[in-house]
């Protein structure tokens, strides 16, 4: 279980380290749409009193150095946290796998004889893992979210005083969106959009460890000509690294196209405190003005797909997947690399 939590460990936070550049676009991507979300995208140097009006190198300057700052916006958090994500999700999956194997294996008939999984336990004990780690995932993912958003919102037009997080807007760190939370809401704001990320984990996770296991079989197949693997990969160690990053790569691209409709959804819902109110004193109906007036009211995960699906229909639950898989390939690639070397390694040391 150790050398699982700490491979998992340092290749999750590995491959944040590289991704979130793109995972920012993909989010602001999601986020970006209906009538509260579009605040974010338009209008910020003139809100921010921004480098239009500044004239000379100076302004160019700055403009640098917000845009180069913003591809880091929000990678605090993940880091941190998906680092312990991914180790308690190998962790989970070993632990897994070792219940779904126990009666297969016990009714062998000679104890030495390995069990060997199939596709249909590995998508199983993969479903179970990702389900393990919506306990970290979800403040993570809304922490992460809010922080890569806040960094494109307007900061001169905050939220009526009444809103809790009316102020997210006005820093895109990590740890300044997590004391605005926590002041706000306490621990329960940290799981807005729990359920949603549950599902998305479950069933992404489940394809992610199905992917690869059928993506290895047959790149084992195909080099070895049916042959010992064992044996071949020891003669052949560099191109089963090659192997490790193009199955790895290929597994994460599979895994965010099974489930990337859900990811839309989640991002839109742990995003809405960042969010100027959807009805306002002028627009909300008769019945509803006196509690308009009083504190924005949070959609429900239900409400928000509706909202989205009103916009644009079905495409807008894909948008962002290609931002997002040329992500999921490179950042894949390399913690399904770091983390099978590492497991190398502490297995050659055992």
């Amino acid at each position: 279980m150790s050398a699982d939590f700490w491979a998992g460990y340092i290749s999750g936070a590995a491959g944040i380290l590289i991704g979130n550049p793109l995972d920012l676009v993909k989010v602001r991507l999601q986020a970006g749409g209906d009538g509260r979300l579009s605040a974010l995208s338009g209008g910020h140097y003139a809100a921010t009193g921004g480098t239009a009006s500044a004239p000379g190198s100076s302004s160019f300057s700055r403009a640098l150095v917000r845009r180069t700052a913003a591809l880091a916006t929000g990678a605090a958090a993940p880091v941190l946290g998906y680092g312990a994500l991914n180790a308690l999700l190998f962790v989970s999956y070993r632990q897994a796998e070792s219940l779904l194997s126990g009666p297969s294996a016990m009714s062998g008939s000679s104890p030495s004889t390995p069990y060997a999984p199939t596709a249909a336990t590995t998508w199983m004990a993969g479903a179970l893992a990702g389900l393990a780690t919506w306990i970290v995932s979800t403040p993570t993912e809304l922490v992460k979210c809010r922080a890569q958003l806040a960094l494109a919102g307007p900061k001169a037009t905050p939220l009526p005083s009444p809103a809790p997080m009316a102020s997210t807007a006005a820093s895109s760190s990590s740890w300044a969106v997590t004391r605005q939370v926590w002041r706000a809401e306490g621990v329960r704001g940290f799981f807005v959009g729990g359920t949603v990320t549950a599902l998305r984990d479950s069933i992404g996770y489940g394809f992610y460890f199905w992917s690869y296991f059928l993506a290895t079989a047959a790149w084992q197949q195909y080099e070895t000509g049916g042959g010992d693997v064992a044996q071949h990969q020891a003669a052949h160690a560099s191109p089963w690294a090659t192997a490790t990053l193009m199955c790895g790569g290929l597994a994460g691209v599979v895994t965010w196209a099974s489930v990337f409709p859900l990811d839309v959804i989640k991002t839109r819902v742990q995003a809405q405190a960042a969010l100027p109110p959807l009805l306002s004193p002028a627009t909300a109906p008769l019945l509803q003005r006196s509690t308009a007036t009083a504190q924005p009211r949070r959609l429900s995960t239900l409400e928000i797909t509706r909202l989205a699906y009103r916009e644009n229909g079905m495409s807008v639950f894909f948008r962002g997947l290609g931002v997002c898989s040329a992500r999921a390939f490179v950042v894949n690639a390399v913690q399904w690399a770091v983390y099978e070397w590492i497991m190398r390694e502490l297995d050659a040391k055992a």
